[in-house]
Parts: structure tokens; C-alpha cells; sequence
């Protein structure tokens, strides 16, 4: 009797074993379900600066923070769709498997391009294109031109002496700035001419060595669709053979086409002035403290031609502003930055907004070269990026360029520009008393 039930109990734990383990691992699944479903990563606290708020934050890294550039590719955004047949056309792996859609825009391209100056392009459907602004319209038929012929002309501008009894032959320009300006701002260019874009050699703030300063203006054509405005184009002749200063190329001088100039620059850049050091890009409504930038950039090349020897690297690329990280389109239609949805998808990569930046001069030539495989888009500093990105760099933030002005209360004190490389935004008669101001010897601050 007593065996049988040792048998019986035994059989028993047989039985239910399998029973027990099976339960076991059922409520090991069902506890793990759970809390995957219910877990929350710990929350990253992330920079978001809205277009038009810089990061002051020289903290930030500066280099990408999140992927950009890949292959994902949204159907409902034209340019996306457009940027990437071209990163499969440029990419020697993916290249030949190119699909029917992508054969399309290529062909699309072709025809475009051939068609710049006719204006006869068929682009991929936009989704209710009549029902963007005009000058979004207006940029997407246009966007495939990348060459306009140059009006005006200045092949002299960095062959020239640095002084009239030189003869020591040309030297190249330690800072080309390149400033993007329009036929009717004559005041905004003479006031700069007379204040921080002199071009001749400039002293640096610090008692250190200056350097060759050029300037010249950037400039399209007048917009007619602004309405009716006067015939400035034999001003800008006369302008443009007094200074030699002018730049002028066959395309309209609007908003959106501001991406144009810094194109077209860099290939006048690569042509006549390939061997400046360093190169300002910004507006005419800014003001930059020269002789305190070309302190800094005089550091930052003599730091690389120490550094060159040891890391074998030849080429700077410096590249500075006000960074804006982690910036999303605008798609309030009212707004100047206005940017829909179904022209792009996605985040900006980290570009420096507002007034002005600087970029070594080799990094100019190598941003000429990866924009041909950029497509174009209608804000100029988020492209500037765009490019950066495509090159593998980010910008990086310096608290001296203050594209959103000093704080109201310190505007027209001398002493708060002592940390200010440039400034955001002048008017002409602002930036001759402030240079006037910064002239003098500096007094207790």
C-alpha cells in the first residue's frame, strides 16, 4: 500500500511538472510583454532651437548630432524625393540599380537643365502647386538652374597690390568678404566700405598682425514682381567702376534665390580669388568688428600650421557662426521662413543663422564641389548645412557673432561689443557711429 502511493505520488510529479514549468515560462512572457510595452526611456533632454533662435551655447558639439542624409524617401515632399534619386546617382553601389522613378528624374534633370534659360522644365507633380506662395512657385520651377552668366565682373579683385608702392607682387587675402546685397542698397554698401569692410590691409585689435582685407557685394538682377521700382542698373555701372567692388549675376535678386549667391560665389571664388585664407559671408546689414576677427582667425591658422605637421592635414575647415541646432521647418504659411510639407520632410541639420558666418578658404572650394550634389533649397543658411552635412562636418558655434542683437539696454554702449564679433542688424547710419565710437581708445568698461 505504502509503495503504491510513493509510485501514485511520484507519477503525480511527473504529471505536473511539464504543467509547472510551461506556467512558469507563460508568466515569464507575459511579465516581459509588459514591461516592454510599459517601459519609458529616460527622457533626453534635446537642444530644439525653432528657425530664427540661435544656441549661444558654445557647450553644443560640433559635430552632426543625428542622422540626416539617408535613403528613406518621402513620397509627399518633392525635394526629398529629388535629393534622393541624386544621393542613388552618386552612390557607385546603388547606381546601377536604379528604378523606373529614378530613371524619371533623371531624364527630368537633363531637361531641366538644358532648359534653364528658356524656362521650359516639367518638374514631378507638387502636390496643389497653384496653391503655394508665389515665390515658393517661383523657386521650384527654377530650382534645377545652377548657372546664370555674370553681369558684372571684378576678375582683379585679389590680384591687385596690397598698397600702390607694394613691390613685393600680389598677396592673397588673409579675409574675402563676400557680402549679399541688392541694386538699391547704395547707402548700405558705402557705409560698409567706409567702416568694417574696408578693403586694404587692416590691423588686428590685440596690437597682432592684421592681414589683406577684399570686399565685394553680391548681387542679382531687380525683382520686378515687387512691383515697379527705378532703373538702377547704370547706377550700379557707375557704383561698380568707381569701387570695383560689384559682383552682379543674370538671375532676380529675391529671397529665396539667396542660395544662388553663395553658389555662384564659390564658383567666382574657385576662378579668380582661389588662394584667400579665410573667406566672411554675410549681409549688409551687419556689423562685424574686422580687427578683432582677423585676431581670431590669425590664431586659428597659426594653431593649424603647428598642428599641420604632426596630423599631415593640409586643409583648415573652420567654419563659424551663431549654430542653430535641431531646427524644424516653419510651416506657418505666413511666415517669411514658410516651408510646406509637401516641398520637404524631415529636420535641418545644424546651420549657422542670421547675418554672417566665416569658412576657411580650401573649405569654400570643397563646398563648391559636394553642392553639385545638394539640391537646392530656398533658405541659404539651412543649404549652408546641408552642405556641411554632406561633407561629414558641422558648423561650430561661437558666442561672438550675435545674429539676434546685444540686449536693448546695451546696444549703445561701446563696451558691450568688446566680446562681439559681429552683430545682426545695423542700419547705415548705426554702423558709422559705432565704428566711430570703437575708434577710440578704450576707456574702463
Amino acid at each position: 500500500m505504502g509503495k503504491c502511493c510513493k509510485c501514485k505520488g511520484r507519477l503525480l510529479c511527473m504529471c505536473l511538472l511539464p504543467c509547472m514549468m510551461t506556467g512558469h515560462l507563460l508568466i515569464y512572457i507575459t511579465v516581459s510583454i509588459f514591461v516592454t510595452i510599459s517601459y519609458t526611456p529616460p527622457k533626453v533632454n534635446v537642444h530644439y532651437v525653432a528657425s530664427g533662435v540661435s544656441a549661444h551655447s558654445a557647450a553644443l558639439a560640433s559635430h552632426p548630432l543625428g542622422p540626416f542624409w539617408n535613403l528613406r524617401l518621402e513620397d509627399s515632399a518633392l525635394w526629398n524625393q529629388l535629393q534622393h534619386a541624386w544621393d542613388r546617382q552618386h552612390n557607385p553601389i546603388l547606381r546601377g540599380n536604379a528604378t523606373a522613378k529614378f530613371k524619371l528624374f533623371s531624364e527630368i534633370e537633363d531637361e531641366c537643365s538644358s532648359g534653364c534659360m528658356t524656362r521650359k522644365c516639367s518638374l514631378p507633380r507638387i502636390q496643389d502647386f497653384n496653391g503655394l506662395p508665389e515665390q515658393m512657385r517661383a523657386f521650384v520651377m527654377a530650382m534645377h538652374c545652377r548657372e546664370y552668366p555674370l553681369l558684372i565682373n571684378q576678375p582683379e579683385t585679389c590680384r591687385r597690390n596690397s598698397s600702390s608702392s607694394s613691390s613685393s607682387g600680389v598677396e592673397s587675402p588673409m579675409l574675402l568678404m563676400a557680402v549679399k546685397s541688392q541694386a538699391g542698397n547704395f547707402d548700405n554698401r558705402q557705409a560698409i566700405r567706409e567702416t568694417w569692410g574696408r578693403s586694404g590691409l587692416v590691423k588686428g585689435e590685440s596690437n597682432k598682425k592684421g592681414g589683406l582685407v577684399r570686399t565685394v557685394f553680391l548681387l542679382g538682377r531687380q525683382d520686378p514682381s515687387s512691383g515697379p521700382r527705378p532703373d538702377l542698373e547704370n547706377l550700379l555701372e557707375i557704383e561698380s567702376q568707381k569701387h570695383g567692388d560689384i559682383l552682379q549675376w543674370d538671375f532676380r535678386d529675391t529671397f529665396f534665390n539667396l542660395t544662388l549667391k553663395d553658389l555662384l560665389f564659390w564658383e567666382w571664388l574657385r576662378q579668380y580669388c582661389p588662394t584667400a585664407i579665410f573667406v566672411f559671408k554675410g549681409d549688409d546689414d551687419v556689423f562685424v568688428r574686422t580687427g578683432a576677427l582677423l585676431d581670431y582667425l590669425n590664431t586659428q591658422w597659426e594653431e593649424h600650421n603647428l598642428w599641420k605637421a604632426y596630423t599631415n592635414k593640409s586643409e583648415l575647415d573652420l567654419f563659424v557662426g551663431d549654430v542653430i541646432y535641431n531646427a524644424r521647418p516653419i510651416r506657418e504659411p505666413s511666415a517669411k521662413y514658410y516651408i510646406p510639407e509637401r516641398f520637404y520632410q524631415g529636420a535641418y541639420p545644424p546651420y549657422a543663422g542670421g547675418g554672417g558666418v566665416v569658412y576657411s578658404g580650401s573649405l569654400a572650394l570643397r563646398l563648391k564641389d559636394v553642392s553639385d550634389k545638394v539640391r537646392l533649397f530656398p533658405i541659404d543658411d539651412v543649404y549652408l548645412g546641408m552642405c556641411m552635412h554632406r561633407l561629414g562636418l558641422s558648423p561650430s558655434h561661437h558666442p561672438g557673432f550675435l545674429t539676434f542683437d546685444l540686449p536693448a539696454s546695451d546696444r549703445r554702449n561701446p563696451c558691450a561689443y568688446r566680446s562681439v564679433l559681429l552683430v545682426h542688424r545695423r542700419s547705415p547710419k548705426e554702423m558709422l557711429t559705432l565704428w566711430k565710437q570703437l575708434q577710440r581708445p578704450p576707456g574702463r568698461c
